[in-house]
């Protein structure tokens, strides 16, 4: 029972442990955004979007010009500049950061803790929509019984993971909206 009874009292600890684990992931993610093997490695995701895919000049080519994690193919990196992968990347990395940041603050301000564990909800729940939009998220056919669904591809195994952020940021808001409603009593 004591077990029980401190890891009770500890739900508040907890709860702000999730809002700096939040802060964490989306700092070092959005911060990543900033470098080129890392704006190259989301092309798939956003080009695949009916909800980002506008963001790029020239979705559809994205494939004759993928740079491998670390490669350095000048002609690509032109292509991507030119179609705009990068400005977009340092955008989503900005607006990434933020919502991290709004999502910490929860912590002190409950309203912006509410507003940053909604966004970070809403982001996951994007993010998870890749799945369903993004071919590279499943093991391709290459000839082995185990590809399509459910099989996973690494860039599947990544994207699955939101489904903890986005219930997090749901949990984090919910928080902040029970200390709004308390403050107001």
């Amino acid at each position: 029972m004591n077990i029980l009874s401190t890891l009770s009292n500890l739900q508040n600890q907890f709860f702000n442990l999730m809002r700096i684990a939040i802060f964490i992931v989306m700092v070092w993610i959005g911060g990543l955004k900033v470098f080129q093997y890392e704006a190259d490695g989301i092309v798939p995701f956003v080009a695949n979007s009916p909800l980002m895919s506008f963001f790029y000049n020239n979705p559809s080519e994205y494939k004759d010009h993928k740079n491998k994690e670390g490669e350095v193919v000048e002609e690509n990196i032109k292509w991507h500049n030119d179609n705009g992968t990068y400005i977009f990347s340092y955008i989503l990395g900005t607006v990434i950061i933020i919502i991290g940041l709004l999502t910490l603050f929860g912590i002190f301000n409950v309203r912006l803790g509410l507003v940053g564990g909604i966004l970070t909800a809403g982001m996951a729940l994007v993010t998870l929509t890749f799945l369903i939009t993004t071919p590279e998220t499943w093991v391709p056919d290459l000839g082995s019984s185990t590809h399509g669904f459910p099989y996973l591809s690494g860039a599947g195994r990544l994207v699955i993971k939101d489904v903890i952020m986005m219930a997090g940021g749901l949990l984090c808001a919910s928080d902040c909206a029970k200390r709004i409603i308390t403050q107001r009593n």
